[in-house]
């Protein structure tokens, strides 16, 4: 509870002072520690200060600043029941409370991509966040808890950042968490073996007047090559405590959360707060705003004058929004505004070029004094990589093999897997099929749940292939490579060159590709890449296109992947240029990207990813696509009182019949008779398909299927690919369970895949005038998938994007892919009827 939360007369024990700088200096002198009891004596008549009573003084604070100071109350303090003690509490029972309350402690991980924060949050905590080699990977913040020394750590992994400006999405999201959530204790981890650049955000945390401890992550790398790093006395001259570590080892983070809890307690002596010197004309303009800014009490509770001062020399729009509400804003802005005047006129340069050179001067002489590099000049592995990697000549071959063999392997190695998953499923539909009665409920579990479920969990081993080479993409540092040597196409499209990373992830998922569309500065390029990622096909589609296509394309299975792959980017490229040239005419953002070293990943890292997207796949098996195949099996399964056009049970008693007499009179010709019971056979299993394809045209969803066909019968659609296309909206996999129900329904026993796969090549269109024409042929499942590809992206997709842009956004993806997918089928089909 927030100590201005506290009635009159209420007492409570102080847990926390929050704050920074001056304003906790006042406050702790005033007596406001932790452990001191504090009673409220009254309110000002308009509520505001507030009179209180500690240490046998009276001492009155606004609200707002008793807002950053927590307590407990007795009432809390019951409710927690230390020891077991239960009824009237006396002041030695609050302090005890008041101290395990103040035992928990709020961390930050703050630092640059790559520097191995979630590694490390991973490794504290045993999250099993995934890990990524490039920029962008946390757009989020994600939470653990670490329990050491009777300590709770409440750790936040907060997106990777360069810095705290205000420029992209994740240096705000990250600025606004520290200034907002008050963390009591920030971890920089900093990356070891690229020193300079990672300590340019230290130099902000500094300015922002926080506790700090640096963790110095990928410290073996350091020593590996040959560097001397004097982080003790490069501690001294911070003011921060510097902690080496080894994430992916577990190699100090012991001592670094030792480190935490000794900084909270103020017990460290090497934590204090500096300033940094950027020369004498930049101080005495910071001095002049923080001394206008120092006059309001409430905004100096809440962001460190200083920081504050230096955000608006540097023009920051964050920090110009923060003094809008200030009684000070006036002179303030004033002062702000002559200052910057005078330092761009004397130094011939934006403040905000001034202050970094600055900040980096002052880097350069810390590290000047405590950093060596090894003498001996190695050529890092790095560069001799990329030297193919991102040649001019290779870098395109390289990319594309790899990607071909990505798909190679996952249409050709998953087929096994596939097979014996798709057995296993088959014995079980054959078991229950063989043992349980006759009803609704053995129709459920056989037609609807193994057949619907079923009919797509065995495209697992698929999908975990596919998520192991992205995986391995992105751990090794290949991905952020492919950025850049895909920058200068991307560049003459309208694209940014990191808008190849959210594209690439959108072959996993366009959900979170398009949460790392936040990495982008520009607005209009976050917005762009938005509305061409459904163009990837995401593993959700997978299912679809190795049904169809290992049932009609199985000679050239994995060319026809890779083409269906390739036209999506190819598609994403054309409409790119035409949105770049009508919607967003804006000025470009420069290409500025950090080319990580190369790391290779271990099998554990790499094969946890995989697993964790193969549990989300079978979590999403449990979820939206059993209750979609329940309901398509019902909506298929009732009214149960049909009115067909023929009395099929008479016609198969008439058939049976006629059977017995022609058998009786051929006992003595085996041929004769063999055929004639080929012939009954035959003749029994046309009559059951109609009545099972007249039965399901009269339920509600053939209703529904058939209202909806006209639309798409001229792209080559029966009935059941529209119901399947229209389920496909909740989820692309649906597709595949739907069909699953509809066209596999009433099917003997037999391998679930290859007797869907049989039922597609046999499917018949009725009622409309291609009656009794094959439904499926090369160029109508070639229509279909291409429909697959581009049509209306699903829920999830189109609720991401009305986060990240907003609702007109969202609804403009939805008409324009599906009006597309339509056009594009529609001239294929009917172009490729003509041809052939």
């Amino acid at each position: 509870m927030k100590l201005s939360e506290l009635t009159n007369k209420q007492e409570g024990i102080i847990v926390k002072v929050l704050g920074h700088g001056a304003f906790r200096k006042r406050i702790t002198e005033m007596g406001f520690v932790k452990g001191k009891k504090v009673t409220v004596i009254k309110n000002a008549p308009l509520k505001d200060p507030v009179e209180y009573e500690i240490m046998g003084y009276e001492v009155s604070l606004r609200r707002s600043e008793a807002s950053l100071i927590e307590v407990i109350t007795r009432e809390e303090a019951q409710s927690l029941k230390i020891n077991g003690f239960e009824g009237t509490l006396k002041d030695d029972i609050l302090k005890t409370s008041a101290k395990k309350k103040g035992k928990k402690i709020q961390v930050a991980l703050v630092g640059n991509p790559n520097a191995g924060k979630t590694t490390l949050f991973n490794f504290a905590s045993g999250s099993k966040e995934h890990v990524g080699n490039y920029s962008g990977v946390t757009v989020d913040s994600k939470q653990a808890k670490v329990k050491q020394n009777g300590y709770c750590f409440d750790i936040t992994d907060l997106p990777g950042t360069y810095s705290l400006t205000a420029y992209s999405p994740e240096e705000l999201y990250v600025r606004k968490y520290i200034l907002g959530e008050h963390p009591d204790v920030v971890v920089n981890v900093v990356d070891a073996s690229n020193l300079e650049r990672n300590l340019y955000l230290t130099t902000q945390l500094i300015d922002m007047d926080i506790k700090v401890v640096i963790a110095l992550n990928m410290y073996d790398e350091l020593e590996k090559n040959g560097a001397r790093f004097n982080h003790k006395a490069l501690s001294q001259m911070l003011g921060i405590p510097i902690i080496p570590t080894v994430s992916s080892k577990g190699t100090g983070i012991k001592e670094l959360f030792d480190k935490i809890g000794e900084v909270y307690e103020d017990k460290d002596p090497i934590v204090r707060h500096i300033h940094i010197n950027y020369g004498i004309p930049v101080e005495k303009s910071i001095s002049k705003i923080q001394n206008e800014i120092s006059q309001d009490k409430k905004l100096c509770s809440l962001i460190s004058p200083r920081f504050l001062s230096i955000k608006l020399l540097e023009n920051d729009e964050s920090a110009k929004n923060a003094i809008k509400e200030s009684d000070r804003f006036f002179n303030i802005k004033k002062h702000t505004t002559e200052a910057v005047q005078t330092l761009e006129k004397e130094f011939g340069e934006v403040c905000e070029t001034v202050i970094t050179d600055a900040k980096y001067g002052f880097i350069d002489g810390a590290l000047k004094e405590t950093y060596r590099e090894n003498p001996i000049k190695r050529r890092r592995k790095t560069t001799i990589i990329d030297t193919f990697l991102t040649h001019k000549l290779f870098g395109f071959p390289i990319f594309f093999l790899f990607m071909f063999l990505t798909f190679y392997a996952t249409f050709n190695l998953g087929q096994y897997p596939m097979d014996w998953i798709d057995q296993g499923i088959a014995a079980l539909g054959s078991f229950i099929n063989q043992y349980m009665s006759n009803g609704p409920l053995k129709d459920l579990i056989v037609d609807g749940i193994i057949g619907g479920v079923g009919g797509v969990i065995i495209f697992l081993p698929n999908i975990m292939i596919l998520f192991f080479f992205i995986s391995f993409m992105e751990d090794t540092g290949y991905m952020a490579r492919t950025a850049f040597i895909m920058d200068k196409l991307m560049h003459k499209i309208g694209l940014h060159g990191k808008s190849f990373i959210p594209l690439v992830m959108g072959f996993g998922c366009n959900v979170p590709a398009l949460m790392s569309t936040r990495t982008l500065e520009n607005r209009n390029d976050r917005i762009l890449t938005m509305l061409i990622i459904p163009f990837m096909s995401c593993s959700a589609r997978l299912p679809v296109y190795i049904l169809i296509i290992g049932t009609f394309f199985p000679a050239n299975a994995s060319l026809v992947l890779f083409g269906i792959y390739m036209l999506g980017i190819l598609l994403a490229i054309i409409f790119a240029k035409v949105f770049k040239a009508s919607f967003f005419k804006s000025k470009e953002a420069p290409f500025v990207m950090e080319l990580p070293p190369y790391r290779l990943p271990t099998l554990k890292t790499t094969a946890r990813h995989m697993w964790n997207k193969g549990a989300q796949y079978l979590k999403k098996m449990g979820g939206v696509i059993l209750f979609a195949s329940i309901i398509i099996w019902a909506l298929g399964y009732f009214p149960r009182e049909v009115k067909y056009t023929k009395d099929y049970d008479q016609l198969i008693h008439q058939t049976n019949q006629e059977f017995k007499q022609k058998t009786a009179n051929e006992k003595e010709n085996s041929i004769v008779k063999s055929n004639v019971v080929a012939e009954h056979h035959a003749r029994i299993k046309q009559l059951q398909n109609s009545k099972l394809e007249e039965k399901q045209q009269n339920s509600y969803i053939g209703k529904i299927g058939h209202f909806v066909a006209p639309v798409l019968h001229p792209l080559g659609f029966d009935w059941k690919m529209t119901v399947s296309v229209l389920t496909g909206i909740a989820a692309k996999e649906v597709v595949v369970s739907t069909m699953g129900v509809l066209y596999h329904e009433g099917n003997e026993a037999t391998e679930l895949n290859e007797g869907l796969r049989n039922k597609l090549k046999e499917q018949e269109f009725t009622g409309n005038y291609r009656n009794g024409e094959k439904v499926f042929n090369s160029l109508s499942a070639l229509s279909f998938l291409l429909f697959i590809l581009i049509y209306f992206p699903c829920i999830a997709v189109v609720v991401t994007i009305v986060k990240e842009a907003n609702w007109k956004w969202a609804a403009f993806v939805v008409f324009y892919t599906t009006g597309l997918a339509w056009i594009i089928s529609f001239i294929t089909f009917q172009i490729g009827n003509l041809i052939l």
